[in-house]
Order: C-alpha cells, then sequence, then structure tokens
C-alpha cells in the first residue's frame, strides 16, 4: 500500500500499526497522537499519524513510559531535552544510571547530561561489554 498519500480509516490505522483501536483513541485522548482531520464519518488519518504511532510504539517496545515518549516527540519539549546542562549546584539531584559490565567493572553515567536515550545507554553498555569480553579472550590467549 502506498502510505505516503493515503488517508487511512481507525481501523485502517489501527492494522497498520498492530495497535487496538481504543489505545489509538486513547492517545488522541492524552494529547500523544493528534486528532484525526474531518468528523465523524469522514473523520480520517494522514500518513504523519502512521509515522507518529509508529514512534510511539517503538519507544514503548524499548520501555519508556508514555510522559518519557511526549517529550520525545514534543518538539517543544525536544529543544530542552538537546539544550546543553546546566552546571552542577548544590542540592541538585540527578539521576545517573549504574551499569556493571563485570564483577569489578562499572560504568556510571548520567543519561541526560549525555543527551543519551535509555536504548542508547543499553547500546553504549553492551559495546563496552563486548570490547570487554574480547580483550580479556585476547588476555587469555597470551602466555
Amino acid at each position: 500500500m502506498d502510505t505516503e498519500n493515503h488517508l487511512f480509516t481507525l481501523d485502517e490505522l489501527a492494522r497498520a500499526v498492530a495497535l487496538p483501536r481504543r489505545t489509538v483513541r486513547y492517545y488522541i485522548q492524552i494529547g500523544l497522537l493528534d486528532r484525526p482531520e474531518g468528523l465523524g464519518r469522514g473523520a480520517h488519518y494522514a500518513p504523519h499519524h502512521l509515522a507518529k504511532l509508529q514512534e510511539i510504539k517503538k519507544w514503548k517496545k524499548a520501555g519508556l513510559s508514555l510522559e518519557r515518549i511526549r517529550e520525545l516527540i514534543d518538539p517543544e519539549k525536544l529543544k530542552i531535552l538537546i539544550s546543553p546542562p546546566e552546571p552542577q549546584r548544590k542540592g541538585t539531584v540527578e539521576v545517573w544510571s549504574h551499569v556493571v559490565i563485570d564483577e569489578g567493572i562499572e560504568i556510571t553515567l548520567n543519561p541526560t547530561r549525555l543527551n543519551m536515550t535509555p536504548e542508547q545507554v543499553r547500546e553504549f553498555a553492551s559495546a563496552v561489554a563486548d570490547h570487554y569480553e574480547k580483550f580479556i579472550q585476547k588476555k587469555e590467549m597470551e602466555p
């Protein structure tokens, strides 16, 4: 199906992203997804609705809350997320990720200050763990 110019009914849109119609309506209700164009039986959804639902579904699968997803897909809030972090001050409370690579090897990082999504943190940790594993294997082969 050519989705570039296609207009979707609610059923078609829900089927295209494999979500219940009720979920699509809920996302509209909470403002996560734009309202359909037109009213009543003439209401239809455009390709941008499909793209946004696919993005929401991707972030949900990555384990993000709907509130965090809202921050990521709302352009105004995205500007805030991308702007450089404020310098630390006394009394500042921050959330840090603590990643255990192996016994005795740990990485502590602040994803917000690094502008990293949870998915990027997992990817980074996986890459470090892979590199460490190769290092250990090479070390074990040495005489």
